[in-house]
Formats: structure tokens, C-alpha cells, sequence
């Protein structure tokens, strides 16, 4: 059958999220060095380089990873929601992971104050609050789809992060027949289980549904174990990996349409023989 729904990722597919996170980071780090006239990109990067390596020792580290939510969304975080247990954990590791972050940053640029570290974790968290981004098309091509089909979010990350960053945009919601947050199920993308639900919601069966991400490693991957057509969505020309192959590539999400209706072809065809 030609297809019958289509289902997104949130993050850096329609939200852009990668330009929220680095004018978070570049306008926290001017705002140290109004205080103390330090390197604001060496900041930058030893904050980053630490917050990866400090989330990485923590004991909540492997169910991060598995519902999907990174170190740098850890800084500015909450993790009040969500059932699971490690999201209790989180709750409390984040406020010390916050600050730690950022004082280690300033030590590594030769400055030792705890307390400009503690302010800096706290002006990241409001900085990244205050930027919220979509891309140019994301409306207009929503708007179209869903007049011919119902769509569904699949977003890996905590419940309640993930719904702060529809909150913030609440235009975007609306479009979307279902919504599903891993952090809300047992796994994440590109686990089965979680494709089998969204698909469950729509009911259709895996070759009825189109899914559209920018992660090769979660929707493509995810996607292809459930045998559903899938769309890597590749602003930045990143390269392919060797082991995921996407069944098409595209830069712009207005070239969703001309691919489904290319599927859509191959089936009746398919069909007429």
C-alpha cells in the first residue's frame, strides 16, 4: 500500500536545536568574560570537553544513552518527569554536574572561582532557554503534509525536557496526531520496541510509514529494523557511515514530497504487475 502517515524527529530535524545549544554556549562564555576576561572559546571548549567526560562517569550514563539524552542537555535539565527511577537520580546529579562543569571549565583557563562557576551553570540554563529555533520550512511543510496524512513525533530524550522545547515553540504541537517521548517507554530510537508503538498509534503497518530524521545511528537505523521507508535529512553534509545506508538523503524537508510521491509510484506499479 502507498504511504500512509508520516513520522518525525524533533531535534535538528525540525526544532534547531544544534543553534540553540552553541549561542547558548557563546553567550554564557561573554558573559565570563565580562568578568574576567577569559578566553571565551577556550572556555568554550574545555567546558564542553569536560561536560562530556564528567556525564560519561556517572552511573546514570548507559539509561542516558539508551533514552537518548545528552551531556549538554544535562546542563540545562530538570529531569522532574518520567517514571523511570534513573530520572530521580538525574534530578539530583544535575545541579552538582552543572556547576562542576562549569567551575572545572574555569579552571582549565587558570581561574579558580566555584561561585562564577555556579552563576555561569545558572545563565547557560536561562540562555538556552531563551533560544528556540525552527527551521525556515518546518511549518510550511507540516501544514502540507497534514492535509493528506497523519503525523507522529518520535523523540528520544527526557519527558519533561522534550516537552519544555514544544512548549516553547506551541505552534508545532498541533500538527501532530501522536507524540511519543522515549523517555516515556522502556527504550529509545533506534530500539524496535518503541518503532512498534508509534506504528501501533498510527495503525498502519511498517511499509505504510515514512520516518524523517537527522541521526543515522536512531531513525535511519531504527526505521530499517522495522522495515519501514525512512528519510536522513542532512543540512550539513555529513558524511554516510559505512553500516547505515538512509533509503533517501535529503537537505530540505520540502523534498519530503516529491520522495513520497516517488514511493508512493513504485507501489502501484508494484501493484499493477
Amino acid at each position: 500500500m502507498a504511504i500512509r502517515a508520516v513520522l518525525f524527529d524533533l531535534d535538528d530535524t525540525l526544532l534547531w536545536d544544534e543553534r540553540s545549544v552553541e549561542e547558548a554556549f557563546y553567550h554564557t562564555c561573554q558573559f565570563a568574560v565580562a568578568q574576567t576576561a577569559v578566553d571565551a572559546e577556550k572556555l568554550m571548549q574545555a567546558v564542553q570537553d569536560y561536560a562530556r567526560q564528567l556525564y560519561a562517569t556517572y552511573d546514570t550514563y548507559p539509561f542516558t544513552q539508551m533514552i537518548g539524552i545528552n551531556p549538554f542537555e544535562a546542563l540545562w535539565g530538570h529531569f522532574k518527569a518520567g517514571e523511570h527511577a534513573e530520572f530521580r537520580k538525574m534530578e539530583q546529579i544535575v545541579p552538582v554536574y552543572r556547576t562542576a562543569v562549569w567551575t572545572q571549565g574555569l579552571k582549565a583557563c587558570g581561574i579558580h572561582d566555584e561561585q562564577l562557576g555556579a552563576q555561569l551553570a545558572e545563565r547557560f540554563m536561562s540562555e538556552r532557554r531563551a533560544r528556540r529555533y525552527v527551521y525556515e520550512e518546518t511549518f510550511t511543510v507540516l501544514a502540507q503534509l497534514k492535509e493528506q496524512y497523519p503525523l507522529l513525533l518520535l523523540t528520544n530524550g527526557s519527558p519533561d525536557l522534550q516537552q519544555e522545547k514544544l512548549d516553547g515553540i506551541p505552534e508545532l504541537e498541533p500538527y501532530f496526531k501522536h507524540i511519543v517521548i522515549s523517555g516515556d517507554h522502556a527504550e529509545g530510537k533506534p530500539a524496535v520496541s518503541l518503532f512498534h508503538h508509534a506504528l501501533s498509534l498510527l495503525d498502519i503497518e511498517p511499509h505504510e510509514g515514512v520516518m524523517v530524521g537527522d541521526k543515522l545511528t536512531t531513525d535511519i537505523l531504527g526505521s530499517q529494523r522495522v522495515g519501514m521507508h525512512n528519510v536522513w535529512i542532512n543540512r550539513n553534509d555529513k558524511s554516510l557511515s559505512a553500516s547505515i545506508q538512509p533509503e533517501y538523503e535529503v537537505r530540505h524537508l520540502s523534498e519530503l514530497f516529491s520522495i513520497i510521491e516517488t514511493i508512493n509510484k513504485k507501489q502501484l506499479e508494484l501493484n499493477s504487475k
